[in-house]
């Protein structure tokens, strides 16, 4: 009788914190953190000849961390990106192994972008090719970075000339003389990213890259036909909505980053999102 008595009890209390448990597991606010590594230094006196593998994993684990925001995302669920530490665990990375091209990738791809943080992508990238002296791919993404998000044309001329010695390639060679960026910044970004799209392997990367591209044709897009209502009209538009009124624009392209483009007074074209997933300490 005591036994049962005690089974009968346990049960009772057993479903008296399962119940309330389940409904804090299916109701609880998602959260999806990146985590710590130490500074690179103390790194190396621990793991020795092991820092290779070490840096793979901290870029692994910053990789796998940014692909679950982006499928919560895609799902309507937006959680802000933890950059700050993911950008210190890049720089790790990239102390203990800077030969790691993934991680030069990665930097390059979302914070030089997202974060607005092109001057240490830069510094991250100096510092890449004091070691892969042979890669044309980091002058060439400094050089981006230079003119695109600095405006500092005086460095993208220089690191776009290292790039086009390393490639022997016709395009960066024009570029580091004539500045595609000053005809059309949103095509030069476009041509840039379709090369990174190119050249990684990572899928989740990938998927990255070809966001951002089709960002930048909904603004090229949207550009044209405000040329167009200026030809016809021989003013600006006012907004977006006016385009469509004239049957220029026949719809306002979708933002793949989920905010809304509009035009600013001087004819620029913005989005509301500003082409990135927003994170901490921005």
């Amino acid at each position: 009788m005591r036994m049962v008595l005690l089974f009968t009890t346990l049960a009772v209390l057993y479903a008296g914190l399962l119940v309330p448990f389940t409904k804090y597991m299916l109701e609880r606010p998602i959260a999806v953190k990146i985590g710590y590594l130490q500074d690179a230094k103390v790194v190396k006196l621990l793991v020795a000849d092991q820092r290779y593998l070490v840096a793979q994993y901290a870029v692994g684990k910053v990789l796998i961390y940014y692909g679950t925001l982006i499928e919560k995302l895609k799902q309507r669920v937006i959680i802000p990106p933890e950059h700050g530490d993911m950008f210190r665990m890049m720089q790790t990375a990239v102390e203990l192994d800077p030969y790691n091209m993934d991680a030069y990738y990665f930097s390059q791809a979302i914070f030089a972008w997202e974060t607005g943080h092109a001057y240490e992508v830069n510094e991250l990238l100096d510092y890449g090719m004091r070691y892969r002296r042979w890669d044309y791919q980091l002058p060439f993404f400094a050089g981006f970075n230079s003119a695109y998000f600095l405006k500092d044309y005086a460095s993208a001329a220089r690191y776009m000339k290292t790039a086009a010695e390393l490639s022997q390639n016709p395009l960066l060679i024009n570029l580091a003389a004539r500045y595609l960026y000053e005809s059309d910044q949103s095509e030069f970004g476009i041509y840039f990213l379709e090369s990174m799209l190119k050249t990684t392997l990572n899928p989740k990367m990938k998927v990255m890259y070809e966001l951002r591209i089709d960002a930048l044709k909904a603004v090229i897009s949207i550009k044209m036909a405000a040329r167009q209502y200026v030809d016809k009209f021989g003013i600006p538009p006012a907004s977006l909505k006016q385009l469509q009124a004239a049957g220029i624009l026949i719809e306002i392209p979708q933002d793949p980053y989920g905010g809304e483009f509009y035009l600013e007074q001087n004819g620029t074209v913005r989005s509301t999102s500003k082409f990135a997933m927003k994170g901490r300490g921005q």
